[in-house]
């Protein structure tokens, strides 16, 4: 029974019927093919609308577009029952595929090329926003799931972030879309306010201004359009930084999986085999493939020409990936959410925002 309740969540329902029903699997594979395109035809759709979006408004990443088109969709009654499957699908298959891909901007070199301090400061920030939101979140009766959601996109890189820990996070579609909401209003909120704080803050060096920004900010697209502010040098710095934090996603999504399976007996005593969880992997697959991709990236096997079809690949899998995440959204249920997840997330960017500050002394 775990490994039919394991696969339900990563096939299309029409692929368990064998396993239910003592059947044979080629043609449950074709049925399920045949419900499961349609649906991935609508959502391409939507992706191709999202970039649009983005092309005409470079300020939006289409990542934020794309969940906001799935929402709209949902909460219009615009989502039909033929493409529920195809949904299902990208929110599932193609979220991890693009997280493996995201493996792929990231060298090793250059990420010990920032050096000692910053990769400190780097590290700090990231388990301070982390641990410290979760605690916020205790604090104010924020579930546990929620503030984990929360607690990753503040503190590694916004909605992909928040799509790769929903894998192993007992979390629900409406958390979801609140977290990713979150750090998008913040991320947003950030181009604006932190160039204002430049000399204030005395961080009128692009260096110690674009580490901050890396450091602090969430989506790729926000930090390139902060940084900017401060020249073609921040930019670099800030670049860099953000994608170090980005390699902390894997050992931050494999640390709560091995954490669950630990606590995951203890509530199996409670109930009967047949209504138990199922444990998650040990290090999930796309972890994984996330690590071998960062590998190969380091080896200098590949060239601009490869690296760059491979990032788009990589946003047009996200992106396919939010509109399906976007299409389980319901507002009537968000309203349930209450104030308290928001003022945690306002608390986590100050907070993101306080510690990556505390450590921009540190870089040249």
């Amino acid at each position: 029974m775990d490994r039919v309740a394991h696969l339900e969540d990563l096939l299309p329902t029409a692929e368990l019927d064998p396993l239910r029903e003592g059947g044979h699997r080629g043609p449950s594979v074709a049925a399920s093919a045949a419900r499961t395109l349609p649906g991935l035809g609508a959502v391409g759709a939507c992706v191709a609308v999202a970039f649009a979006i983005s092309h005409l408004i470079p300020s939006l990443s289409p990542l934020v577009v794309a969940v906001v088109i799935g929402a709209v969709l949902a909460n219009v009654g615009a989502v039909p029952a033929w493409s529920r499957d195809g949904a299902h699908f990208a929110a599932k298959r193609l979220l991890r595929f693009g997280v493996v891909l995201m493996g792929f901007q990231l060298a090793i070199a250059e990420v010990l090329h920032l050096g000692g301090p910053t990769l400190i400061v780097v590290a700090t920030t990231v388990g301070a926003t982390f641990f410290g939101t979760q605690w916020l979140g205790r604090r104010m009766g924020v579930s546990p799931s929620l503030s984990l959601l929360i607690a990753t996109g503040f503190a590694i890189c916004g909605a992909s972030a928040v799509a790769a820990m929903e894998g192993v996070a007992d979390s629900d579609e409406e958390e979801v879309a609140f977290s990713i909401g979150l750090v998008t209003l913040c991320g947003s909120l950030a181009i604006f306010v932190l160039p204002l704080l430049r000399g204030p803050l005395g961080l009128g060096g692009a260096m110690r201004f674009g580490s901050w920004v890396g450091a602090s900010v969430h989506d790729v697209g926000q930090v390139v359009a902060t940084a900017a502010s401060a020249g073609p040098a921040s930019v670099r710095a800030a670049v860099i930084v953000k994608l170090t934090r980005v390699v902390l996603l894997a050992p931050m999504v494999a640390g709560v999986s091995i954490a669950r399976r630990r606590t995951l007996p203890e509530r199996k005593g409670a109930n009967s085999d047949d209504h138990a969880p199922p444990r998650p992997a040990l290090v999930p697959l796309f972890v994984a493939g996330f690590l071998a991709a960062i590998a190969v990236r380091s080896s200098g096997v590949l060239g601009d020409g490869a690296l760059h079809a491979i990032k788009v690949a990589q946003d047009v899998s996200l992106a396919a990936a939010l509109v399906g995440l976007g299409t389980g959204v319901r507002l009537s249920k968000l309203r349930h959410v209450g104030g308290a997840p928001l003022l945690l997330g306002l608390a986590s960017w100050g907070l993101v925002g306080a510690v990556a500050y505390a450590g921009a002394g540190q870089v040249g």
